[in-house]
């Protein structure tokens, strides 16, 4: 049998980073995805490892990476969609180009790496896509409006996929992260929480600092502050073995869902 290939989005750091080790560990072939491979550190010069350029929003490069790795593999059996950020604003405070923007990367980004691989797997007429969302595709919060809207974009996606899909030989799945502390959102987003006149902006503050106080407790929930490794974990064990389409993980989540 052929050795297996992961693709995966967003490897720079945090869930990307790990899942890319981990199938790395296990004896995958990986094609890690980033915007800046040329800031890499852990991943660049391991056999079994393509680290090449891939922003989720800019299709040419989408195309490039797919045949960078096709080229070195010749097939891609998994797909982490894996990049994705998110921003605290009340709804009243995202601009109409911040929203596009989240947008263009959390969903249509993902769509248009999906739409790539998904012919190089019905023509294998095998494979499976994870897509990484969140508890907040699940469950709405307050000043997440809009990141949440993505994440239950990608969910209610993925549900249909994994119908049309299934009969093709091809698993689609969602692993939904609970609270871990690498799910801070990055440098590139700017939160607008004092947009709107004194009296949107003091609630908002409100609203986000008690946000933050209970995702801090729901990040303990076991007893221990919550190790992002058990995501990669998860996503292996979705890529690898027969679970539901849809994969809360982490103590919070669980806890959640019931």
């Amino acid at each position: 049998m052929n050795q297996k290939t992961v693709l995966i989005t967003g490897c720079s750091s945090g869930f990307g980073l790990l899942t890319a080790q981990k199938f790395h560990q296990e004896g995958w072939n990986v094609i890690a995805t980033m915007r800046s491979p040329q800031q890499d550190g852990k991943l660049m010069g391991l056999d079994r490892m393509v680290v090449t350029r891939l922003d989720v929003t800019d299709p040419s490069s989408v195309k490039q990476a797919i045949r960078e790795g096709l080229a070195e593999f010749g097939r891609i059996d998994a797909l982490i969609n894996n990049a994705a950020y998110g921003a605290h604003s009340l709804f009243e405070q995202y601009s109409d180009e911040d929203v596009r923007r989240m947008y263009d990367t959390n969903v249509f980004g993902l769509m248009d790496v999906t739409r790539e691989v998904l012919p190089i797997m019905r023509d294998q007429k095998s494979g499976t896509i994870i897509n990484v969302t969140s508890m907040a595709g699940m469950l709405g919060a307050p000043t997440i409006s809009i990141y949440a809207s993505t994440k239950w974009a990608v969910e209610g996606l993925t549900e249909a996929m994994a119908f049309e899909y299934k009969p093709l030989g091809i698993r689609v799945k969602t692993v939904a992260p609970g609270a871990y502390p690498t799910t801070r959102f990055n440098a590139n987003t700017r939160d607008d929480l004092n947009v709107g006149g004194v009296d949107l902006s003091n609630h908002a503050n409100k609203l986000y600092e008690h946000l933050q106080s209970v995702a801090q407790q729901m990040a303990q929930q076991s007893g221990n502050v919550a190790d992002p490794q058990e995501v990669a974990d998860k996503i292996w064990e979705c890529v690898n073995s027969e679970t539901p389409v849809h994969n809360p993980i982490g103590a919070d989540a669980q806890m959640l869902v019931k």
